[in-house]
């Protein structure tokens, strides 16, 4: 979280979130909002009109999930602020989506030897959900953030990787709906105050390696006092301090050796972060089409990296060249979440990365050839933004209409931001955009249902077809109390198409593939990821909005291992499951999910 409050941004004064909130609530023409140069004169948000907005409810107490995060009432200490993380995967490999949401004591729990166990909840096709936690062995016993899905060592199941402060855990999957703590022997551990986390095959091997954030340097027993400085400020009241007077963590690489076990290769690969910056979130990403992942690490406080995947082992941190290390006029960002996606249609993924109050969350297009311009302000997403602290985010395709649209959540860090007179508060609403295929996103938070502007202290999200409707469902978890389920009722008449991949040459869960098809003389373009959003991981499975299409003209999947396989004239509203060099089969056809499973 950058404290823009502390420090750089003591010179924002506290009017200015009062005005920010007030255009962001009237959309009131001609008015200035804060960013990092001050206000911003002439800007206006775009409201969606003339449009349908699909409906998302909030059916968490029908799903008979009953989670609750814990929390610290106040706050005193940056590690009680920034857990949250919250996994979809389909870990049973039935067809249907899991949640497993991340949790985390407080410091005052941690300090008395107590844990805070996350929990896996089993999808039961019927729009509820089962705490399988125990039955698991995923009790954690860590201090959680987030974490990333991978099958690391190719055996058809997914893998769990969770992030934590003090030493992350990897569980394997075993295929019969329990897993187990493999981290010592696979040498994942790391040990420091990790974050963002995220699986991709970087050198075409054929193994998932991991990207690993790391945060702060922090110690339990020796954590600085609320309120004691200059960094432990925020518009005049005490709070927690940090991230800066803090020591960054630097960042890991960990290469996949095919035999189970991981090599730290961080510096050697040129990727663990010899500046010490604050790592949050982390995703791989073919950025410039060449066939090789590369890294994006959304810093807080300070300049994010991009790493462009040279090829031989190592990368290249070129942030500030690419245009996406530091906000649109030259200043650091809170770099939070980071959602990826092909808004524009050009085949090549841009990025929208969440940042602080007062500060909009800057919309990188990628332009290509290495180049991304920072387009928020024209785009329409910015100046809903600048209110509020963004967290976790998602391009989606809510209303199936063929174009990405944004959801993004909120919550502030301090809960004394309540005795401010300036009008913020700690509870904070989320944000939808709906993308007008013109470059430009319309406003939609007022009008996608009630549960979107009910104010929350939201950290991750999460995003995928929850109940197989053909509909994209929305995860969100709180710092504080219980997550949100938002069942996303769709648009009538509106078609979708639904891929599953699998590797053979390729990683088993294909993440890092490009899936491009082409539907009602539109095309598009999706890569399958790990980890993003705000410490957080959507369905792996590739969904596409089709609009009034139903038939898909022709498929082209771009494989991690080099291999295109191509598809032709597929009908609509169905699920596909493609296995590399096999062609496709409906996914229902495919029982268990594993039994073509590549063994080490």
């Amino acid at each position: 979280m950058l404290r823009r409050g502390i420090g750089v941004r003591l010179a924002v004064k506290t009017t200015a979130l009062a005005l920010a909130t007030a255009i962001s609530a009237t959309d009131a023409p001609g008015q200035g909002v804060a960013t990092g140069s001050g206000l911003r004169p002439g800007v206006k948000a775009i409201k969606c009109k003339g449009r349908a907005i699909p409906q998302l409810e909030d059916i968490t107490q029908e799903t008979g999930i009953h989670f609750t995060h814990s929390s610290a009432p106040e706050n005193r200490y940056i590690v009680e602020s920034m857990s949250g993380g919250v996994l979809v995967v389909d870990y049973d490999r039935d067809g249907w989506p899991d949640i497993y949401f991340t949790n985390a004591p407080t410091v005052e729990m941690a300090l008395r030897g107590e844990t805070a166990p996350g929990a896996l909840y089993h999808n039961n096709r019927d729009g509820t959900f089962t705490d399988l936690t125990a039955r698991s062995g995923m009790k954690t016993p860590c201090f959680g953030m987030g974490g990333a899905v991978g099958d690391y060592d190719n055996d058809g199941w997914p893998d769990i990787y969770l992030t934590c402060l003090g030493g992350n855990v990897l569980y394997h999957n075993n295929g019969d709906g329990t897993f187990t703590d493999v981290t010592e022997k696979t040498g994942v551990r790391d040990g420091r105050w990790s974050t963002g986390a995220a699986f991709a095959d970087y050198d075409g091997h054929g193994f998932l390696d991991l990207m690993v954030a790391n945060y702060v340097d922090l110690d339990l027993k020796h954590l600085p006092v609320f309120g004691s400085g200059a960094t432990c400020k925020f518009m005049g009241i005490d709070v927690q301090c940090g991230p800066r007077g803090l020591k960054g963590a630097g960042d890991s690489l960990f290469h996949n050796n095919g035999d189970g076990t991981f090599t730290d290769v961080s510096k050697k690969a040129g990727v663990d972060d010899q500046r010490g910056f604050y790592g949050l979130t982390v995703v791989w990403a073919d950025f410039n089409n060449m066939g090789r992942p590369d890294i994006y690490v959304a810093n807080d406080s300070t300049a994010s990296y991009l790493y462009r995947n040279e090829g031989n082992g190592k990368f290249a941190e070129i942030g500030l060249d690419s245009g996406t290390g530091l906000g649109e006029d030259g200043h650091e960002m809170a770099g939070m979440g980071v959602a990826i996606g092909d808004y524009l249609h050009t085949g090549r993924p841009s990025l929208l990365v969440t940042n602080f109050a007062l500060d909009n969350s800057p919309l990188f297009r990628n332009d290509g050839k290495w180049n991304f311009e920072d387009v928020s302000y024209p785009s329409g997403v910015a100046l809903p933004s600048v209110p509020w602290v963004k967290w976790g985010d998602a391009f989606v395709d809510l209303d199936n209409d063929g174009w990405l649209d944004l959801i993004t959540v909120n919550g502030h860090v301090y809960p004394q931001v309540d005795t401010l007179p300036s009008g913020a508060r700690y509870r904070e609403p989320k944000l939808v955009h709906f993308n007008q295929r013109d470059g430009t996103f319309c406003d939609a938070s007022d009008q996608a249902g009630s549960a979107i502007l009910e104010p929350r202290v939201s950290r991750g999200l999460a995003v995928g077809d929850l109940f197989n409707d053909g509909n994209m469902d929305v995860v969100v978890e709180d710092l504080e109390g219980s997550p949100m389920i938002l069942r996303n009722h769709g648009i009538t008449g509106r078609h979708w198409v639904s891929f599953e991949l699998a590797g053979t040459k390729s990683n088993r869960l294909a993440i890092g593939a490009k899936v491009k098809i082409v539907a009602g003389g539109m095309t598009q373009t999706e890569e399958i990821h790990s980890g993003g959003s705000y410490l957080s991981q959507n369905d792996s499975r590739v969904h596409f909005g089709l609009g009034g299409a139903t038939t898909i003209t022709s498929v082209e999947i771009h494989w991690p291992s080099g291999a295109v396989e191509r598809l032709k004239d597929l009908r609509a509203d169905q699920f596909y499951a493609v296995l590399e060099g096999k062609g496709r089969v409906a996914a229902e056809e495919i029982e268990p999910r594993a039994k073509n499973a590549r063994k080490n």
